[in-house]
């Protein structure tokens, strides 16, 4: 597998790190735009208090998916690494790489649950509101 060829479709391995810098710097901008909107708004700590959650909930979203990309990205440099004809073991996922991954998969999965679970909530509220 060389950068030229595909990692999945429509996607090199050039084009993933491109679009985990842009990610990045697209998050940046998105954040200090909100965070400078909301500024306006604020105006008791009551309002701190409900704001700054959100926010955190977003940034910490943000670093996780750009963690996954950045992980994605690493394993994909050591197997074109690998399909160059390098012989070095050290190129190959560890153990405890592997293990890492995984935890990585099932704390992603868990987290999507939670927001599930926290989305239909919100949305059971709301019908409870509406019929009330």
């Amino acid at each position: 597998m060389s950068e030229k060829n595909e990692i999945f479709e429509g996607k090199t391995f050039q084009d993933l790190t491109k679009d985990i810098y842009e990610n990045t710097t697209k998050r940046k901008t998105q954040i200090d735009l909100l965070i400078s909107e909301i500024h306006g708004f604020i105006t008791t700590i009551d309002d701190v208090v409900m704001v700054a959650p959100i926010i955190k909930e977003y940034m910490d979203t943000a670093v996780r998916n750009d963690e996954h990309l950045v992980k994605l990205a690493g394993v994909l440099q050591r197997i074109i690494s690998k399909s160059q004809g390098d012989s070095d073991e050290s190129m190959l996922l560890s153990d405890e790489e592997k293990e890492e991954l995984m935890g990585t998969l099932q704390d992603t999965v868990a987290d999507l649950e939670k927001e599930s679970q926290r989305i239909e909530a919100t949305k059971n509220k709301t019908i409870d509101l509406g019929t009330n």
